[in-house]
């Protein structure tokens, strides 16, 4: 199985997710925010899908790709895990890099929040992703979930009835 976007994603966010999507365990379907986050791609920036592409490959799928100016616009609901989202941004530019596209940057786009950021690939990040490849690898193939932790980003997971509900005893 390669390596997605997703997988980066949730890497920084939770082990326990991760591993759960990695192993066919999925409630994003069920989410209502992460329809939110589906509306805010699709209603934002409609002119968009005339002007730049949707790209597909090695396991990533980025929101809209300028190749003119090769810069991967990224939309987000909400910047709550940024730091994921960066790490995921960087992922996909060093994919593109590896494909042999240089020069690439990337765009955090918040419509909600009115906000963007900027994202390039630095030599220490191209070693950190190889890094973190190798510790998501091993999460994933792992034979066991990895234990929740309590974090308070877990409230608005797709997950949390998953990893709060027992089962009670008769």
């Amino acid at each position: 199985m390669g390596i997605t976007g997703t997988h980066f994603n949730y890497y920084q966010v939770c082990k326990r997710k991760l591993w759960l999507f990695a192993n066919g365990i999925s409630f994003e379907h069920t989410s209502d925010l992460v329809y939110e986050g589906r509306l805010i791609h699709e209603d934002c920036y409609p002119q968009r899908s005339a002007k730049y592409e949707e790209v597909e490959f090695d396991g990533i799928k980025v929101d809209y790709y300028d190749a003119k100016n090769k810069v991967i616009h990224e939309i987000k609901k909400s910047n709550k895990v940024e730091v994921a989202h960066e790490w995921q941004l960087k992922y996909y530019i060093y994919v593109f890099e590896r494909n042999g596209i240089e020069g690439v940057r990337g765009v955090l786009e918040y419509p909600a929040l009115r906000k963007k950021q900027e994202v390039f690939l630095a030599d220490w990040d191209r070693q950190r992703i190889e890094e973190m490849m190798r510790e998501i690898a091993g999460i994933i193939s792992d034979d066991k979930c990895p234990l929740v932790e309590k974090k308070a980003l877990c409230r608005n997971c797709s997950y949390y009835e998953f990893c709060y509900s027992k089962e009670v005893d008769e």
